[in-house]
């Protein structure tokens, strides 16, 4: 289970655990998030215990049963864990066979010789982007991780100036372009054309991920100015090495997951029949959990092997991947259980009946009711199937592009301003070390600029097209 089965779960939701008023939700919702800010940066609380107590008071404040809030709580984490969990230790395996082996030397000595000084940045953004166009966000972070921190590191670069560009490329993909959950999601709600939607998408994502990455991360890099965390750079095993595994052989290995999920998407809108045999063998294969459990068995011959390893020391570099992510599932497990606490209370419908009465253009209309779910629920997929759901039967009045552009409307809204109620938010602090306020001056603010600047884009070109 990924972030769409999670957030589809959550989507399809249960019924709510409290009749609580309007009034009395929003008052819970801002309550909630209030607890989880004050724990955590005036007690200093670990956020796993911050986003269980804040859960709680959530429940509490919206007046629904203390079980009722206890079970939507454990169903979130239990959830979250299971599917980005697993993705999240299969990455950390990877990750580590890329360190130990000396492949992720390889790939950092021959990104710095190709792209040094300012071209950095935009490096980042193209190989983010890349990597991240098949990927769900975890899965391509997980990927991303090592390589960014070892080029902030090796190459004596701000880790914001390097880790912005990645992650705005990541999310860009994951909110504006098919074949992510979100976009075909809303593209089937609204009866949008694919191939159009991909088309404009790409259009709109270019100089939205240029703005977001490579430019903001200058001030990003000035406002944080933090080192590489140390627990989570692998050290430069190379240099006790004989030898290290070629250049090629270690790109393949981490592309492996990218080129199988990939293939499956391909497959999807090619054959479209789910019961053809063609289909259902890459809908196995191309599933995040099988492609980065086929890369770590394949890295474990070509880098491991590659390297040197014997069977014991590759079995010791496994052990030792999974010990650092231990807080990090915790914590993001905690932030979907508070995610799932907040849509059981039924804060996404109470923003849906509100917005009913808005009197605004149907793609501004799109992106602010996706706003505000990303805010209140901080789920993406959330936002933009409940957003596609309301505006849908607005789009049977609009020509073929402008009902593709009602879809990326709802994505760039849908990325508006990640904060503590989103698992992404966590991850993020977690991997980069940063603090609470620290993420949301960087990590933060760059998803409103992708959000703010997507949308004003697709505004711009609803008047031209």
């Amino acid at each position: 289970m990924t972030r769409l089965s999670v957030e589809m779960l959550a989507a399809d939701a249960v019924e709510p655990i409290t009749s609580a008023g309007h009034a009395q939700l929003g008052i819970a919702v801002l309550a909630g998030i209030a607890v989880i800010v004050l724990l955590i940066t005036q007690f200093k609380l670990h956020a796993f215990l911050a986003l269980t107590i804040g859960s709680l008071a959530l429940g509490a404040f919206a007046g629904a049963p203390l079980d009722k809030t206890i079970a939507s709580f454990t169903t979130g984490l239990g959830a979250t864990v299971a599917g980005v969990g697993v993705l999240i230790a299969l990455g950390a395996i990877l990750g580590k066979l890329l360190a130990d082996s000396g492949g992720a030397d390889q790939i950092v000595d021959t990104i710095l010789a190709k792209a040094g000084g300012r071209a950095m940045p935009w490096a980042m953004v193209l190989i983010a982007s890349v990597i991240g166009l098949p990927l769900f966000f975890e899965v391509g972070i997980v990927l991303l991780i090592p390589v960014v921190l070892m080029v902030a590191k090796r190459g004596n670069y701000s880790l914001m100036r390097i880790g912005i560009p990645a992650l705005a490329g990541l999310s860009v993909m994951h909110g504006l372009i098919p074949p992510h959950p979100g976009p075909l999601v809303a593209i089937d709600a609204v009866k949008a054309n694919l191939g159009i939607t991909l088309a404009l998408g790409v259009l709109v994502a270019i100089p939205t991920v240029i703005i977001a990455g490579p430019v903001f991360s200058r001030y990003a890099a000035r406002w944080v100015d933090v080192p590489a965390p140390d627990r989570m750079i692998p050290t430069r095993a190379s240099e006790e090495l004989d030898q290290r595994p070629g250049f090629g052989a270690t790109l393949a290995t981490m592309l492996l997951p990218v080129v199988l999920m990939l293939s499956k998407a391909l497959v999807d809108i090619i054959v479209d029949d789910p019961t053809h045999m063609v289909q259902r063998v890459f809908d196995v294969v191309g599933s995040p959990l099988i492609a980065l459990l086929a890369a770590v068995i394949v890295g474990m011959f070509t880098l491991g092997r590659a390297a040197g390893f014997t069977k014991d020391r590759i079995s010791t570099t496994v052990e030792k991947s999974l010990a650092p992510i231990a807080g990090i599932l915790l914590i993001v497990g905690a932030g979907g259980g508070f995610k799932q606490t907040l849509i059981d209370s039924g804060v996404g419908q109470m923003i849906l009946d509100i917005s009913k009465d808005w009197s605004i253009p149907a793609l501004l209309l799109a992106w602010l009711i996706a706003v505000a779910i990303r805010l209140a629920t901080g789920s993406a997929t959330v936002a933009t199937i409940s957003a596609a759901g309301l505006v849908a039967p607005l789009a049977a009045d609009m020509s073929t592009a402008h009902t593709s552009l009602l879809v990326l409307a709802i994505g760039a809204g849908s990325l508006f301003f990640s904060h503590v109620n989103d698992a992404g938010f966590w991850l993020v602090k977690e991997y980069f070390g940063l603090s609470v306020g620290q993420t949301v001056k960087t990590w933060s603010v760059m998803e409103t600029i992708i959000s703010v600047v997507a949308g004003g884009l697709i505004l711009l070109l609803s008047l031209v097209i």
